[in-house]
């Protein structure tokens, strides 16, 4: 049996009511969620400093052996 035109009014009345009871459609309410690393950021930096503080130690060791080679390479070009 299909719909008279005044039991569809009824029902688009009805149904506008019930959505004002529950509020805003959840398409409107929905918002982005921000995507949560697998590990904490405090992990990151712990990692990073293994993974990049051996080669700054070895840079700080091997720096100063590579500048007495030039400037001792710079003082015989010289003198």
């Amino acid at each position: 049996m299909a719909q008279t035109p005044q039991q569809r009014r009824a029902n688009e009345k009805y149904a506008k009511q019930e959505a004002a009871k529950r509020g805003k459609p959840a398409t409107i309410v929905k918002q982005k969620q921000k995507p949560k690393t697998p590990i904490s950021t405090g992990w990151i930096v712990l990692l990073a400093f293994i993974v990049c503080g051996g080669v700054l130690f070895e840079l700080l060791r091997v720096v100063p052996e590579i500048w007495s080679v030039v400037a001792s390479s710079f003082g015989r070009w010289l003198g």
